[in-house]
């Protein structure tokens, strides 16, 4: 599916496994520029590497791979340019990570947020959307879903487009 490249910030919001990271990188791909990949994920565990390797292969050759599991807005800030796309992938793990490190989320959040219109080069966000299901049962749920909720609205405001990807649909939101 061609969409020619819908602006500097993009974000791109859907489910697990719905295929929007391999939608947010057939946008870079399409950009036609040097490809940065912000990874904000990290290996806890077994599966977590092995989720890390599939992606890494599944983007395959001509990406350089930045390891970001806090400090986003700086990151933003170094690898930004004007001849380079950078993917960020995913919000939600970055907020996973503030949240174990015990971060002033709201402040980093609008920090990040806030950073993006000095940004010289088109970034495209990746993030999963957790709020269409139940309320969740216990308190660190409920907070990392409220975090979310409130990271996405503040990034889909300043965002030039947004996609919302469903079985590997996208919808134009903005």
């Amino acid at each position: 599916m061609a969409i020619q490249h819908p602006g500097k910030i993009t974000f791109v919001l859907g489910g697990a496994r719905s295929g929007k990271s391999r939608f947010a990188e057939g946008l870079a791909e399409e950009a036609g520029l040097q490809k940065h990949y912000v990874a904000t994920g990290e290996a806890w565990d077994d599966e977590m590497r092995q989720r890390i390797v599939q992606h890494r292969q599944q983007r395959g050759e001509g990406w350089v791979t930045h390891e970001v599991p806090l400090e986003l807005s700086a990151a933003l800030a170094t690898i930004a340019a004007p001849d380079r796309v950078v993917l960020v992938d995913c919000l939600t793990l970055w907020i996973t990570n503030l949240m174990m490190a015990e971060r002033a989320l709201d402040d980093e959040m609008r920090r990040m947020v806030a950073s993006l219109a000095a940004l010289p080069g088109p970034v495209i966000f990746v993030s999963n959307e957790v709020g269409l299901g139940i309320v969740p049962e216990n308190s660190m749920a409920r907070a990392f879903r409220d975090h979310a909720g409130r990271l996405h609205q503040q990034l889909a405001a300043v965002a030039d487009t947004v996609f919302f990807i469903a079985a590997g649909l996208p919808l134009k939101m903005k």
